[in-house]
């Protein structure tokens, strides 16, 4: 059975932080590219941050230094690292998993969705 566990979200005062945990299972997790998405209340879902071709950050502008995806295939586990913290990152925050060489973001909604972890920022 295929899953997709997202942990670690809750409550921040901005400026602070929060690392968020995708736990995978029932699939070759290394395989797959992988990315964090976020949704807020009344909006578009929209991408956060994933790992290119060779493992490394591509975070979209708005959070571009403030955060980070890593993975750790050995624990098949993915992470969003979050820093300074602003209210408008307050959103559920997915990760997914999807089979692709080239690890396009668009191609995501063709692979594995977490059922997300909501993140809220108070100022």
């Amino acid at each position: 059975q295929v899953q997709l566990v997202e942990s670690g979200g809750g409550s921040v005062r901005a400026g602070g932080s929060l690392r968020l945990s995708c736990a995978a299972s029932g699939f070759a997790f290394a395989r797959y590219c992988v990315g964090w998405f976020r949704q807020a209340v009344g909006m578009k879902r929209e991408g956060v941050a994933h790992l290119d071709l060779i493992g490394s950050s591509i975070a979209t502008d708005s959070v571009k230094g403030r955060f980070t995806v890593s993975r750790d295939n050995a624990v098949n586990t993915a992470y969003l690292q979050m820093d300074s913290l602003k209210p408008e990152d307050t959103a559920m925050y997915y990760c997914a998993a999807w089979f692709d060489p080239w690890c396009i973001v668009a191609n995501a909604d063709a692979g594995y969705w977490g059922q997300g972890t909501q993140v809220t920022v108070s100022s």
